[in-house]
């Protein structure tokens, strides 16, 4: 992740890191565009060096690095950070590591005239394949804290949109979300009224280079041409409006000295028909705890003292359902008088498939191109804990 540090009024110094290497630059762009182009270049750095990107790879590619820095950047902004493009006139190979052990990409040469000036260089031409396939996922993880009375005190959902694409030829997809702007947009278009249904406010939402920022300007709808297998799409962020998987509700009691009482309710918000996978509930406990004794209604559950806390897990959490864990904490009795035990947030771990605590869905996804064929796309929601935590 790059760091940024003000130089002067309008440059900006920022870091990027990998694997304990770091890459610094000096420019007038955003954080965010240094931590693009800090991982490209990484990218690119490892293509001509098979792989490899440590320290025998950097000290014996020295003159390389030069070279390709100076081609990358013009006037300190980045150009063309495409390996495929660059390997057809830098031609020079890297200096392979003897501890890399992954082959050279030797994918046929690509048309570099229209791929410089056409802007398509993330794919090349000719592609075939019998089954013309997209998959798209969204995926989302939910970052919360909340009291222990269950007030929200932040809550906010990170997502990214990941495609895998086998289509042959050079195929021209759009893809329309339920998303506020695109909903309002189209009715202009359409002169008609918003369709009823919930709407979607995305912020902080970034592109994959392959996005035609053109048209999503105009049309509020993401078109592109996109690159051969798997990739990222795009990333945002909701901060309002989010479906909370799970409600937590602790409730634990000192009994004297050596005794705690230690209820979870944890009940399950999403659909009935939905269910929640590798639900993880950790439960913070005293250092001094003994052992403890256990009453469940699903699931099983253990004494960590490693972490220090009492792990509840359930493998499968059906939606609208609720699932309670009690427990008896016995704890050592000393004459040292201890400190005051400062409750750490009870944390949640879990994975639900189909669906979104933001409520994202996908409207249409639309593929033409030019030789007509039919192509098969699927659609998957799943969402995951981020730092999920609940006071106690």
């Amino acid at each position: 992740m790059p760091m940024p540090h003000a130089l002067s009024n309008s440059w900006l110094r920022g870091e990027g890191q990998w694997r304990g290497w770091t890459l610094t630059g000096i420019s007038r762009i955003s954080c965010r565009n240094h931590e693009d182009t800090y991982w490209l270049s990484f990218a690119l750095f490892k293509s001509y060096f098979g792989g490899a990107f440590d320290e025998d790879a950097i000290r014996n590619n020295f003159v390389l690095i030069y070279e390709l820095l100076d081609e990358i950047m013009d006037f300190g902004y980045p150009q063309n950070l495409s390996p495929e493009i660059l390997k057809l006139y830098i031609t020079q190979e890297g200096v392979r590591s003897p501890f890399s052990s992954k082959a050279i990409d030797n994918k046929p040469p690509v048309n570099a005239t229209l791929q410089v000036t056409g802007a398509v260089g993330w794919r090349r031409e000719g592609l075939v394949y019998k089954k013309n396939e997209v998959f798209l996922d969204i995926v989302e993880s939910v970052n919360l804290l909340m009291s222990q009375k269950g007030t929200t005190l932040r809550c906010d959902v990170t997502g990214k949109v990941l495609m895998k694409c086998f289509l042959s030829g050079m195929p021209d997809l759009k893809l329309g979300l339920n998303d506020k702007i695109g909903l309002e947009k189209e009715a202009e278009v359409k002169s008609r009224p918003t369709r009823s249904g919930k709407t979607i406010e995305l912020d902080d939402v970034t592109f994959h280079q392959c996005v035609n920022l053109t048209r999503f300007t105009a049309e509020k709808t993401v078109s592109f041409v996109p690159p051969d297998g798997e990739f990222e799409l795009m990333k945002y962020r909701i901060s309002e409006g989010i479906n909370l998987p799970f409600r937590v509700l602790p409730s634990i009691k000192e009994l004297g000295r050596t005794r705690m009482e230690v209820n979870v309710k944890v009940k399950s918000v999403f659909g009935a028909k939905m269910f929640a996978l590798g639900v993880v509930v950790k439960v913070p406990v005293p250092k001094h705890t003994a052992k403890a004794n256990f009453q469940l209604t699903s699931g099983r559950a253990k004494y960590n003292a490693a972490t220090d806390c009492l792990v509840w897990k359930v493998r499968k959490f059906p939606g609208q359902t609720e699932l309670t864990m009690s427990a008896e904490v016995e704890l050592i009795s000393t004459m040292v008088d201890k400190k005051t035990w400062t409750r750490p947030p009870i944390q949640m771990e879990f994975q639900v498939p189909m669906f979104t605590a933001s409520g994202l869905r996908v409207r249409f996804l639309k593929v033409w191109e030019k030789s007509g064929y039919n192509t098969v796309e699927w659609v998957r929601y799943i969402t995951r804990a981020g730092s999920y935590e609940i006071r106690c």
